[in-house]
């Protein structure tokens, strides 16, 4: 069943909470960002918890967050020098990030009211209009994001249209502690991601246009390992970004697993999903202990991510999977957080 709630005001307007339930698990979405504001997943004595890093309200998102849960886009993650070119036309864009680069568009759907609809007792969509040009990026695009309870999963889909050639690339931003989200840090937690390369970046998080072999670096996640087992290694691109935070290049195609994470003494386990060719693996290496739900610290590594996407900079990186959409071709993916016990 789905329950609407007020989540409170944003510019005087009303936003509101959509929480999805069955017997097994519960999550809430709000308005504000199309964002995944809480899940409660129950552990092996049956204790159910929320295991998402956020805020209690509204209001508290817009002044605070790090994107918790937030709909990235119009295209997620980091894209080198804020601009790209088109069939010869360079588009500059908005490059809120060190004054260089464009991260996140610009916060752009992540900072939107998204308008809501329930379509079904286990499905709302979310919708929101991008115009032309807006934080520099061309065509007018329409994106939805449905989201659906299915057991025990999360599921979401995404669709855009666009009426010009343009980067597309949206992605859900949870951060997740499997202890619930004032677990304290995520070291031990065991991760296993079905990849076996990873995007290689320089010291601004830009992709340096290879893809490395994860064997024989601390990348390598080919079979479970805590995530605080090699952190902290003596590696170039760890010190870059000041631990995890890379594109995996998922194997294979169409629909399957991209990683899979557990936690020891809760039980808990998450798997995501997807039938995107990355995903970005974000060890909450820059949370600052800014005061979330329960007015409880969001502290250094205490909440992970994982982004499904196309890669980085893919606008500027040819040999990427394309990340260009067009009226002809339009965009459409699913990822899935699939939660179960050990």
């Amino acid at each position: 069943m789905i329950a609407k709630s007020n989540f409170g005001k944003i510019d005087g307007k009303d936003v509101f909470l959509y929480t999805f339930s069955n017997d097994k698990m519960s999550f809430s979405v709000m308005q504000r960002g199309a964002t995944l504001v809480s899940a409660f997943v129950p552990d092996r004595n049956g204790e159910k918890k929320d295991v998402l890093l956020g805020f209690d309200n509204v209001s508290d998102w817009a002044a605070k967050s790090d994107n918790q849960g937030v709909i990235a886009g119009p295209y997620a993650n980091r894209i080198g020098g804020g601009k790209f070119s088109i069939d010869g036309v360079e588009y500059n864009l908005v490059k809120n990030e060190k004054g260089i680069q464009t991260l996140h568009g610009n916060f752009e759907f992540g900072n939107a009211i998204w308008d809501a609809e329930i379509i079904d007792p286990f499905t709302v969509k979310f919708s929101y209009f991008s115009p032309d040009g807006l934080n520099g990026f061309p065509g007018n695009v329409k994106c939805d994001v449905i989201y659906s309870l299915v057991d025990t999963a999360i599921r979401m889909e995404f669709y855009a249209e666009t009426d010009k050639k343009t980067p597309i690339n949206p992605t859900n931003h949870a951060y997740f502690n499997l202890r619930g989200f004032d677990g304290g840090d995520i070291l031990s937690h065991k991760m296993k991601i079905n990849a076996d390369k990873f995007t290689v970046v320089d010291i601004n998080s830009i992709p340096t246009g290879e893809n490395r072999d994860v064997a024989g670096t601390p990348f390598d996640f080919r079979e479970f390992k805590a995530i605080g087992d090699e952190i902290n290694a003596d590696c170039e691109q760890l010190k870059n970004t000041n631990g995890y935070d890379h594109n995996f290049c998922v194997n294979g195609e169409g629909f399957r697993t991209a990683a899979v994470v557990f936690e020891e003494e809760s039980g808990r386990m998450l798997k995501v999903n997807t039938d995107l060719p990355g995903i970005q693996f974000y060890a909450g290496n820059f949370l600052k202990g800014v005061l979330g739900k329960d007015n409880k610290p969001m502290n250094f590594r205490t909440g992970f991510c994982l982004e499904t996407q196309f890669y980085p900079d893919s606008p500027n990186n040819p040999s990427f999977p394309d990340c260009f959409f067009t009226p002809e071709k339009s965009y459409k993916s699913v990822t899935e957080f699939e939660f179960s016990l050990l």
